[in-house]
């Protein structure tokens, strides 16, 4: 993701309507969010819906202006309200005293090029106590030509996340998630070789692979899966 350019992904319509995985990575997170939010990398709002509800201030910042005009479509179908506040640009352009509770990348640090110093900048717009909460893609050996085409630089690992952690921010957690569906990935890598997912697969993960992780996530201590989620605190 380049300040200021076209989004170069397709994914987004693809996976709005993975309901279970959007509700499941959010009850993971929702104890994080409150106060000001950003969410950076907002896209079309499709995971906006899923926890604004928790903030009484929450700031969708997107640097695609088309993409952005989704966002602000949807306010004004009143599918998010009045507090959501679109911000057509990135969070280093945002007004220096622009600061929040929570600052959310939702399947978009992968997008940065220059992953570790957009969270140093996260780091000076967060209030004290607040959280800085990233959610991405699971192990390089699972990328395939699909991450490339939506404009991955990279996947995590434990490892490497937490390598990027800010100064000033304490690690508060780290948990991988979707044990069936990295599961899954992997025999689609080895085994069907298929560049980009289907809708039929889309909707088989959602409904049946994520209840099925659910149970497994919790299992393995949420020490396997296709994604990562990390949480550190300012101090």
């Amino acid at each position: 993701m380049a300040d200021g350019c076209n989004y170069p992904g397709g994914e987004l319509e693809l996976f709005e309507g993975a309901i279970h995985w959007k509700r499941y990575w959010a009850s993971q997170i929702e104890r994080f969010v409150g106060g000001r939010v950003a969410e950076i990398g907002a896209g079309i709002g499709a995971n906006t819906v899923f926890l604004y509800k928790f903030s009484n201030n929450w700031v969708c910042v997107e640097p695609d202006p088309a993409l952005a005009r989704q966002i602000a479509a949807r306010k004004a179908s009143g599918d998010l309200d009045q507090r959501c506040v679109v911000e057509a640009t990135t969070l280093r352009q945002l007004p220096k005293m622009a600061s929040f509770n929570t600052i959310l990348y939702v399947d978009v640090l992968e997008h940065i090029g220059d992953d570790r110093d957009e969270l140093r900048e996260a780091a000076l717009r967060l209030l004290p106590n607040g959280y800085l909460v990233v959610l991405g893609p699971a192990h390089n050996w699972l990328f395939t030509p699909f991450d490339a085409a939506i404009g991955h630089f990279r996947r995590y690992t434990r490892r490497s996340l937490v390598d990027l952690a800010p100064p000033g921010l304490s690690l508060y957690s780290v948990k991988y998630l979707d044990a069936v569906g990295m599961l899954a990935s992997l025999a689609n890598r080895c085994l069907l070789r298929s560049a980009h997912p289907t809708a039929a697969q889309i909707s088989l993960w959602d409904n049946v692979m994520i209840p099925a992780s659910k149970l497994a996530d919790r299992a393995t201590g949420y020490r396997v899966g296709k994604s990562i989620i990390a949480v550190w605190q300012a101090r």
